[in-house]
């Protein structure tokens, strides 16, 4: 089975904790590429910030970034 990049991705970036994850959302919402994200297309790197967004909506304000 072939490796699904955004699955990489998602997973890569969920490794580094849930506020550094906070982060990253701001910082991808912002239109900043993550070297996480640089080998993926755009439409690939919309797709790991709806996932990553939705995982962290299952956290809602337990680990924000004001913590």
């Amino acid at each position: 089975m072939k490796p699904d990049p955004v699955d990489d991705a998602v997973e890569i970036l969920c490794l580094k904790g849930c506020q550094a994850l906070r982060a990253d959302i701001d910082l991808i919402e912002r239109g900043r590429v993550l070297p996480e994200l640089q080998a993926l297309d755009a439409q690939q790197q919309k797709q790991v910030l709806g996932e990553i967004k939705s995982i962290m909506a299952i956290y809602k304000d337990s680990c924000s970034l004001d913590q």
